[in-house]
């Protein structure tokens, strides 16, 4: 087999773009330090894998590396896969050309750490204490040769399925063409963690049921915006901070490790305030909230104009998600599965065709397609006196 026909799948992802996109350090401190505000003791004494990272290069392996300690980690994993650009920096490590000499460097590695301590006598623990440490312990390290069916550091190789076996919490940027595979394969382990994803993943059928079923949900970062990746994207980047070179992507964070937004009411009025006070021209002065032709819920365009006396199903935008409340509302579904085809209900010509949507009716006897919409009830007993059905 040769490495090419090997290589499909995770370089699918990679070879797209040439280069790659290195997560900012700071943006997984604040990412994780969320969720040591509200558990201290979130990676105490656990395994953390970041199994699609190169070890020195990724900013996942030099931050969980120089908070060892301070976060009580019991093993910190690291793989990078066959075939990486940065890999190559790696050849001070005799491991790094162990395997098929016919195969060309970058070679696929995995470092492990059981215990950061003062290696160069300098009287402080950080990254290049690590790094001195590595390079004497060969044991620490080793070349990841992969299988008849998956390049050495592929997350799906029998290696790194062994090291995901025996690791509790993943956190890393996981390539954006094998998500569904990706995530699939944490849920068939049963692990807690933490990972970027694409915006869009979470309208994906594989992924939409798990925030349906609370098996996963948004990070502590806000959905708005995309986040700044270190990349020279094909020659191209968006702007230079500190002599960087960054380019924005619509990423998020999504996870199933428990944080303190998750659990944060969102303040809301009633709908009679709603339709009196609210900011939102869309909202302010109507007669009632729009309904859809093809679903029974009501349309809200915005997250802050849920109202609050309302126990029907309501359509929110996908924005919704970072801030949703397990405690506050419920997730019925979305409008890629709960809306009637239009063809049972309006005459052809008269809406816009195209995958499944909420339309709602124009007054003219025409229809217009909402955005995707996420399906939401307030969870509380349905019969409260003075509440609107």
């Amino acid at each position: 087999m040769t490495r090419n026909s090997r290589n499909q799948g995770l370089a699918v992802a990679k070879a797209a773009k040439q280069d790659e996109f290195y997560t900012q350090f700071v943006d997984i401190q604040k990412e994780v330090e969320a969720y040591l505000e509200f558990d201290p003791d979130t990676f105490r004494g656990k395994i953390v894998y970041c199994n699609c990272d190169d070890p020195f290069e990724s900013n996942f392996f030099k931050y969980f590396a120089a908070n060892f300690n301070k976060l009580g980690l019991k093993k910190l994993i690291t793989t990078s896969y066959d075939g990486s650009p940065i890999a190559g920096q790696l050849t001070l490590f005799p491991e790094y050309n162990e395997g098929n000499g016919k195969r060309q460097k970058p070679k696929a590695l995995a470092v492990t750490i059981d215990h950061v301590k003062d290696e160069d006598g300098d009287g402080a623990t950080n990254i290049e204490d690590v790094k001195l440490f590595l390079k004497r312990n060969k044991a620490s390290r080793m070349a990841l040769k992969g299988d008849d069916k998956y390049p050495g550091g592929d997350f799906r190789s029998a290696e790194c399925a062994a090291l995901l076996n025996d690791s509790d919490i993943v956190v890393t940027n996981p390539p954006f063409s094998l998500f569904r595979e990706y995530v699939a394969q944490l849920m068939e382990h049963k692990k807690r963690f933490l990972i970027i994803a694409n915006k869009n993943a979470i309208t994906y059928k594989e992924i939409f049921p798990l925030i349906k079923r609370n098996k996963l949900w948004m990070g502590a970062r806000a959905f708005s915006g995309g986040m700044w990746f270190v990349a020279d994207y094909m020659g191209k980047y968006e702007k230079v901070v500190d002599g960087v070179k960054l380019i924005n992507v619509p990423a998020i964070w999504l996870t199933n490790l428990d944080h303190g937004r998750r659990h944060q009411e969102l303040p809301l009025m009633t709908m009679a305030d709603n339709l009196k006070f609210s900011k939102h021209k869309e909202i302010k002065g109507k007669g009632a909230y729009d309904r859809y032709a093809n679903y029974d819920a009501i349309e809200i365009p915005f997250s802050d104009a849920i109202p609050s006396d309302y126990d029907g199903a309501m359509g929110v935008p996908i924005t919704f998600l970072d801030k949703y409340n397990p405690d506050q509302f419920e997730i019925l579904g979305s409008s890629m599965t709960l809306g009637v085809p239009m063809s049972q209900v309006a005459t052809k010509g008269s809406y816009l065709q195209g995958g499944p949507r909420f339309y709602i009716e124009n007054g003219d006897g025409s229809y217009r397609r909402m955005y995707d919409r996420i399906v939401i009830r307030h969870r509380r007993t349905r019969t409260t006196k003075g509440t609107h059905k």
